[in-house]
């Protein structure tokens, strides 16, 4: 008899409240069914500074070498040198223990094949399929598997300094704001002739500091310093460093998405056009710059996954989040703070620019977000019933996607509405040309979803 199991995977991996939802034993059946779904041989296992992590690993490695896997354990790690490592040492498979941006209570598993890239929603719905069938493939005793720790951060450090040389000698704060780039962050950008001044550079996996999303409220800290310390750029990072975001001279968060539009700009111009990829929530300066250097732009859904499989089936320049994941794929197909980071100090460099003169283009659209509290138990089934409401709450739509939750677009700004992948959430997103429209489009939004909210 099966087994019930709710849906586990999300946008970006496993992820839950520890003890909760996410319980040793769930993660010791994922190492189970994981290993078993390939019969691997070997895994690489990481983790990021939370204080579930420990627990969560011996978990996790249990169910490995139960079924016969080696596993090279990493300690903490960021999720993108994981994901290198996979690929690099030739793991079939990768497993990085983390809830990245999520508060400490919550913890997760990323999962990544032999090539780097994060599994598919076909390989999880399988390793999902496998554990409520309960097919798992135990090794006899005298084959099940080893645990050997290894620190191959140097295999890491040394790919992003023959493919990344600065020359100017850059003045930076950084803020891994306790998390799992504490000590590779600071270390990658000294190695690239960087001087680097910390903030929040203890492990410390309660995030006592900051909140692990790296955003403007968060960063206030880290603002104020850039200032004080005359610095050229401040650098944060969230709790598993594949995101980053950025702090000007002047102590000024720097706009997710100008930003991110901007560095698309950067590389579209470089090699004189090509497909560069984001999802649906990014702002519309987003296409407004790639057609102004000969690009092409494809949207996805929400979730790094989505965006790593559109990258490489369309063999895109370049890719990424207005969260602050950016994908390289010149390197690899994971989301990269830490490679984000020195290589838009590279761009700056090459284009001769202070970090508000690199963005200046990029035309101003004012973003708002909020968040409505909704049970992951019946977030999907309201935004499904918003889907067949939404044309009389925007009657003068002018194009409506449902790639990922509803987005409709109108004549001066559009707004997207979607049931979180990762926490109990409905998301809104706005943008409009003024503040006065996206405020307008957000109250409709606002009024509209919580009307509904009871189906």
């Amino acid at each position: 008899m099966k087994e019930a199991l709710k849906k586990l995977f999300g946008s970006s991996g496993v992820r839950g409240i520890v003890n909760n939802f996410l319980t040793p034993e769930l993660v010791c059946k994922l190492g189970l069914a994981a290993a078993s779904q390939i019969q691997a041989k070997k895994a690489i296992v990481g983790r990021d500074t939370r204080a579930s992590g420990l627990m969560l690993k011996d978990a996790l490695i249990s169910g490995l070498i139960a079924c016969g896997v080696e596993v090279k354990f990493l300690s903490i790690v960021p999720t993108p040198v994981l994901a290198y490592l996979t690929k690099k040492l030739n793991a079939d498979l990768g497993f990085m223990l983390t809830a990245s941006h999520n508060p400490a209570q919550y913890n997760g598993i990323k999962i990544f094949d032999k090539t780097g890239l994060a599994y598919s929603d076909e390989k999880q719905k399988n390793i999902e399929n496998r554990i409520k069938e309960k097919k798992y493939i135990l090794a006899n005793w005298q084959n099940v598997g080893n645990i050997e720790k290894i620190d191959a951060t140097f295999d890491y450090l040394e790919m992003v300094k023959k493919i990344v040389s600065l020359k100017k000698n850059w003045k930076l704060v950084i803020d891994p704001g306790c998390g799992a780039t504490f000590s590779i962050g600071p270390k990658l950008l000294q190695n690239c002739g960087c001087n680097v001044t910390t903030l929040n550079a203890q492990p410390d996996g309660t995030f006592p500091a900051r909140k692990s999303e790296p955003t403007k409220e968060s960063l206030k800290n880290l603002s104020q310093i850039v200032k004080v310390v005359d610095s050229d750029i401040g650098i944060a990072f969230d709790g598993d460093g594949d995101r980053v975001a950025f702090i000007d001279k002047d102590g000024k968060f720097v706009n997710p998405d100008r930003i991110l539009a901007a560095f698309a700009g950067y590389v579209l111009r470089k090699i004189g056009g090509g497909i560069v990829v984001t999802n649906i929530e990014a702002s519309m300066c987003f296409e407004t710059i790639a057609k102004k250097f000969h690009g092409k732009v494809i949207r996805t859904r929400v979730g790094d996954v989505y965006l790593s499989k559109a990258i490489k089936k369309n063999k895109a320049v370049f890719g990424g989040e207005p969260c602050g994941a950016w994908i390289h794929p010149q390197v690899h197909y994971c989301p990269d703070g830490l490679l984000s980071g020195i290589l838009l100090l590279k761009a700056l460099e090459e284009e001769d620019k202070a970090l508000d003169e690199f963005i200046a283009k990029v035309p101003k659209l004012i973003t708002l977000r909020e968040n409505i509290f909704c049970s992951n138990r019946t977030k999907n089934k309201i935004l499904k019933f918003l889907k067949e409401k939404i044309r009389n709450a925007f009657p003068n739509f002018t194009d409506i996607s449902t790639v990922d939750g509803i987005r409709v677009s109108l004549e001066n700004g559009w707004i997207l509405i979607r049931a979180s992948g990762t926490e109990p959430f409905i998301r809104l997103t706005v943008e409009g040309e003024s503040i006065k429209i996206a405020k307008d489009i957000l109250e409709r939004g606002l009024e509209f979803t919580k009307e509904n909210l009871e189906v």
